[in-house]
Order: C-alpha cells, then structure tokens, then sequence
C-alpha cells in the first residue's frame, strides 16, 4: 500500500508541476558556445542579459546575449525578429545552429536562431 501511495503522489507532483523541473534543461552562453554536434538543430533555452542589439540586418536582429559564463565578454548571438532592449534580463528559447555563415562577413560557429524573449 505504501508503494502505492508513492507513485500516486508522484503522479500528483508531475500532474500538478510542484517541485518538477522543466524538460527542457537550461544552458549557458559558455556552454553552447562550447555546444556538441548532438545539441545542432535542437532547441535550447538560456537565461540572461541582452548586451548588444543590430537591428534589421537581412530581415532579423541580431542580439549578443551574455550571462556572466565563460571567459570575461564572451557572448552567443541570437537572431530573432523580436526586438528586446539593451539590458533586459530574459529567458530566450531558439534553435541552436553550428556553423551558420549568411554571407557578406556574417558567419558563426554557434547561433541561437528565430529565439523569444520572455523578460524576466
């Protein structure tokens, strides 16, 4: 019975999200900057600061993100057609993408594409 009990109330906690951690585990700027071929084409998640905006560069903005990660001023680039403001603090969710080169000089080894904002 006291088995039973247990999964039931796992199964409450899960139906219910308390104490449950999202799917979808949270990164860093250092370590997708540093990302393996498997995370490619994958959706991530990272929180931190928007540290720079270029605005409507071939149809996007492209974003640096910076959370404090890495080496001092490391950054990834995040491209969306949303437009936050220099020093928002947001949680980003975008596709990861390796090796990206758009032509005309813009080419990155990692790149967070079509990424939302939410502030936080």
């Amino acid at each position: 019975m006291r088995g039973q009990a247990g999964i039931l109330a796992g199964l409450l906690v899960g139906l219910l999200g308390w104490g449950v951690a999202s799917a979808e585990p949270m990164h860093t700027v250092e370590e997708l900057n540093q990302a393996p071929a498997e995370l490619d084409g994958e959706e991530v998640r990272l929180e931190g600061i928007v540290g720079r905006v270029n605005e409507d560069i071939m149809g996007r903005n492209f974003i640096h993100f910076v959370d404090g990660t890495g080496s001092e001023g490391d950054y990834i680039t995040v491209t969306s057609t949303e437009l936050p403001e220099v020093g928002d603090r947001v949680l980003v969710t975008g596709t990861l993408i390796l090796d990206r080169d758009f032509g005309a000089g813009y080419s990155y080894p990692v790149i967070l594409e079509g990424a939302k904002f939410t502030e936080q």
